[in-house]
This record gives C-alpha cells, sequence and structure tokens, in this order.
C-alpha cells in the first residue's frame, strides 16, 4: 500500500502546470542525445559558453519574451496577434533613430563612411531603447483599449494592428532596410557574458513579471478577470484596468523582443521581424498550461519551458535535414500533441493513474 504523502506529492507534481512541458522538453532532448551524442557538448572559448544547448536558448529568446507577456494577455481571456507587428515597428524605430540620414535625399559628403562607424549613432543608446519601449507600450495601450475599453473581441482588435503594423513600421523607414552598425546595440543580440546577453534580458523580464504577479494581487486579479470577468467586476476589480495593463505589458515585452532581433541581424527589416512568431508564442503559453479562451491560472515558468519546447523541435527538425517549409507542419502536429494532452481524457487518465497508486 502507497503512503498517502507519496500519492500527493505524485497528484501535486501532475498536476504542475510545469509537468508536461518538462516532459516534452525531457522527450525532445533525449531524442536529441540519441541521433546526435555530441548535443549536450559545451565548449569554452574566450570565457563564452557555446554549444548546441546554449544555442536553443539564445535562439528562444525572442519566443520567451513574447510568452512572458503574452501569459498575462491568455490569462485575462485574450489573446494578442499583433505582437510580431510590434516587433518590426520597434525595430524600425530604433533603427531610424541610430541612423536617420538614410531618410535623406542626398547625403553630405563623407557620410557613408561616418554611418559605417561601429561607434556612431545619431541618438545616444539610452534615448534609442526608451523611445522604441514607450512606442511599443503605446501599441500594447492601443489593443487593450480597443479590448477593454471598446469592447472587440481579442482576436479581431489584435487582428488590426496584425495587419497594419507591418505597414507601419514600413512607413517609419520609408520601405528601407536600414541596416545597424552600431556596435553597443548589437551587442543586445549578439553579446555574450559566459551565456548570451539576450538571455540575461530573459531573466530579467521574467523577474519583473513575477513580482508584478506574485508579489503584488496584481496577479490574481489577472486570474480573477480570466476565470469571470463579471463576477471580479463585483468584487471590486476593475475589469478594463487589469486588461489594459496586461495588453501593455505584453506591448513591452514584444518591443524588447524586437530589440534583439533587430540588434541580431543588424537590420531592420519590417517584412520578416517577427514573422509569424506570435503562432509561437500563444503556443508556448498553451504548453504551459494557460487556457486559451478561457484565461484563469497561469504560470509564467511554465510559458518559458514551452518557448524552449518549440524552439528545441525546431532545432532538432533542422539537425535531421528537416527543409525549413516543412517545419510548420511540425509545429501543427505539436499543436494537436498539446491539445490531447491538454484534453479532459488525458487528464482523467492521469487522474486514475494517480488513484491507483493510493492503493
Amino acid at each position: 500500500m502507497k503512503q498517502p504523502g507519496s500519492s500527493l506529492s505524485w497528484r501535486k507534481v501532475t498536476e504542475s502546470k510545469l509537468f508536461f512541458p518538462i516532459v516534452a522538453l525531457a522527450l525532445i532532448l533525449l531524442f536529441d542525445l540519441i541521433s546526435n551524442p555530441g548535443f549536450f557538448a559545451i565548449q569554452s572559448r574566450e570565457g563564452n559558453l557555446y554549444g548546441s544547448l546554449i544555442d536553443i536558448f539564445r535562439n528562444a529568446s525572442t519566443v520567451m519574451l513574447l510568452a512572458i507577456g503574452m501569459t498575462l494577455v491568455i490569462a485575462t481571456g485574450g489573446v494578442d496577434l499583433s505582437v510580431g507587428a510590434i516587433m518590426a515597428i520597434a525595430a524600425s524605430v530604433a533603427a531610424l533613430m541610430m541612423n536617420p540620414y538614410v531618410m535623406a535625399k542626398e547625403l553630405p559628403p563623407n557620410l557613408m563612411k561616418l554611418i559605417n562607424d561601429p561607434q556612431f549613432t545619431f541618438q545616444p543608446l539610452w534615448v534609442v531603447l526608451a523611445v522604441t519601449l514607450v512606442v511599443a507600450t503605446i501599441c500594447g495601450l492601443w489593443n487593450g483599449l480597443l479590448v477593454a475599453y471598446v469592447k472587440i473581441q481579442p482576436m479581431v482588435a489584435t487582428l488590426i494592428l496584425m495587419i497594419a503594423g507591418r505597414g507601419i513600421a514600413q512607413l517609419i523607414t520609408n520601405g528601407v532596410r536600414i541596416q545597424i552598425f552600431y556596435g553597443p546595440y548589437a551587442f543586445i543580440g549578439q553579446g555574450w557574458l559566459v551565456l548570451p546577453f539576450s538571455l540575461y534580458l530573459v531573466a530579467v523580464v521574467y523577474l519583473v513579471a513575477w513580482i508584478l504577479t506574485r508579489k503584488t494581487a496584481i496577479g490574481m486579479f489577472i486570474e480573477s478577470v480570466g476565470i469571470n470577468s463579471r463576477s471580479s467586476f463585483f468584487s471590486g476589480i476593475d475589469e478594463k484596468k487589469i486588461k489594459l495593463l496586461a495588453y501593455a505589458f505584453c506591448g513591452i515585452c514584444a518591443g524588447i523582443a524586437g530589440l534583439v532581433a533587430s540588434s541580431n541581424i543588424k537590420t531592420s527589416d519590417a517584412n520578416n521581424i517577427g514573422l509569424t512568431l506570435e503562432l509561437d508564442a500563444i503556443l508556448a503559453v498553451v504548453i504551459g498550461g494557460t487556457l486559451l479562451g478561457a484565461g484563469g491560472r497561469f504560470s509564467l515558468l511554465a510559458s518559458l519551458v514551452g518557448a524552449v519546447v518549440i524552439q528545441a523541435v525546431t532545432t532538432s527538425m533542422y539537425a535531421l535535414g528537416v527543409p525549413a517549409f516543412a517545419l510548420q507542419a511540425i509545429k501543427g502536429v505539436v499543436v494537436i500533441l498539446v491539445i490531447l494532452l491538454y484534453s479532459e481524457q488525458a487528464r482523467s487518465l492521469i487522474r486514475g493513474i494517480a488513484a491507483q497508486r493510493e492503493t
């Protein structure tokens, strides 16, 4: 006969939102280890760590940033389809502030030599970052106003900016891909401090979100609004402000992700930066156990693991020689598996296994 504490701990583990994402990640990494025995090899060069495992986390950093903001939005019962477009807007604003001369019809003599200098920027880095994040926050507030105050369905409200956002990004740069030569800005996406610098940004954003939602009442308000917004209203919670806060924070996360993406490729590519990443972010949150369309309880850490799962799948497929155009089909299979894992039938099966362990 099993001890009560043992069965209780097993049930607690399986009901945790981290259980399925960690199991999925472990299975993918096990597959990688079998197919490539040197997959977990870590090398140290000039004090920095390199390897396939490090690359997975580094390449997943943009989706991880998006997933943090998306978790709060989905927890309120909404969704944000515009985060990829906000990334493109953020990249265009940052690039234009560093190199506005590309918009001039006639460039001053010897200006190209100055622009190509890795220490040249028209605006200081802190101004570039501050203005870019303010613009991204405004985009998030726009979505929040449409959802919370105008009462437009979240999918429709954010679809507006998803469609118009890339056009706005093109207007900002006049359709020009602005090359970024400024070294300190490139460090955001390409820099290393033992680990990739972008991972430190993810850690900071996660810590801020965790403090905001777990050390204050905001997290409880978000879950309450997601479970039943009407009851939350009668309980004294201003659901409109909570939703507005969630979408604004999601916009900030998308802005930071846009900075990372543009600094990584050193250009403001409004057509491709953040393209389809909104779907990866939503999938990461769903893998993390936050119910799409229903809202309620959420786990920021589980969403981060979900983002790593998606990138691990992508890396594994590339390692096996799967062409890039087939990756969307693979992700579709992942979506199906996630839906099955979180279905009531799967949960009943797990509860049955837990009950058998009690006897």
